[in-house]
């Protein structure tokens, strides 16, 4: 039998402290420190710093008063062309593609992670670029003296907004956004904040061990969650029900009375309340 640690000593306390506020929100150093949970040796100034002389690699190439759109450019062919990153296409839903020290080692990504990155190296380049949380597809937005460039990070294209709009269709459709209640282009195109970059990746990390049903990552990634979100009542629901599955049936009944506490008339109370009844016969005691 596997025993996965559910996170290394500390690391959801560090975790915890980088996610505490929005001002000055650590987003990388954040997303960095999801892989502690398969890796609990992972040191992440150490992948900070490898960043770092990536960056620095390519800022020794470019005159001090380089153009934006000169920086851009270089970015582009340095990343994409010379580094080789790329989508993983071969293995996209490898839970690795969402550690980006493995994203870094293997230049093999998916978007959100991939866009992390070429944020952070366009960030110590000057140039302006934040990560835009499109419908399916993470994407970066440079911004620039002669207009906004919507990259796909995963291949390296510019999208023009004809492109963007019709990859937003089907969304549209799904949802009931279109004709009199159509959704404009421009509100799916805003910077994404840092606590909603992040609770995407986790939640793509949430999904791929979901199906797998390997119950000790995912409870990792719920315990994240639930720090990183603490007023989602759904991650808390969905961290209860993880605990279920471990047998852990006294925190399960905590996690899923809190949840009914504050949402009594939610769709799914009264299967969960079934569930509750069905713990405590189990042997966890009513927690007041």
């Amino acid at each position: 039998m596997r025993h996965l640690p559910l996170h290394p000593p500390g690391a959801l306390e560090y975790f915890a402290n980088l996610v505490a506020e929005d001002e000055g929100f650590a987003l990388l150093e954040a997303a960095i420190c999801v892989a502690q949970d398969d890796v609990p040796g992972l040191d992440v100034q150490a992948v900070l710093g490898d960043l770092d002389r990536l960056a620095g690699r390519l800022k020794a190439r470019l005159p001090v008063d380089a153009s934006a759109l000169t920086r851009v450019r270089a970015l582009n062919r340095y990343f994409f062309d010379e580094l080789g990153f790329a989508g993983n296409i071969n293995d996209y839903y490898d839970r690795h593609n969402s550690y980006v020290h493995a994203v870094l080692a293997s230049r093999r990504g998916i978007p959100i992670t991939l866009a992390l990155v070429y944020i952070e190296l366009a960030g110590q380049l000057g140039l302006s670029a934040h990560g835009v949380s499109f419908p399916g597809h993470f994407l970066v937005k440079l911004r620039l003296p002669q207009g906004e460039v919507l990259l796909d990070p995963f291949n390296g294209r510019s999208l023009s907004r004809e492109e963007l709009d019709e990859r937003l269709q089907p969304y549209r459709r799904r949802q009931g956004l279109e004709g009199d209640f159509e959704a404009p282009l421009g509100l799916f195109l805003q910077a994404a904040p840092g606590r909603d970059v992040l609770a995407r990746l986790l939640r793509n990390l949430k999904e791929i061990h979901r199906s797998a049903e390997d119950w000790l990552r995912l409870l990792a990634v719920q315990q994240r969650l639930v720090l990183l979100l603490p007023a989602a009542a759904e991650e808390r629901r969905d961290r209860g029900l993880v605990w279920a599955e471990l047998g852990r049936h006294g925190e399960a009944v905590a996690d899923l009375e809190a949840y009914l506490a504050g949402a009594p008339g939610a769709d799914d109370a009264a299967a969960l309340r079934e569930r509750l009844a069905e713990l405590r016969r189990n042997g966890a005691p009513r927690l007041h």
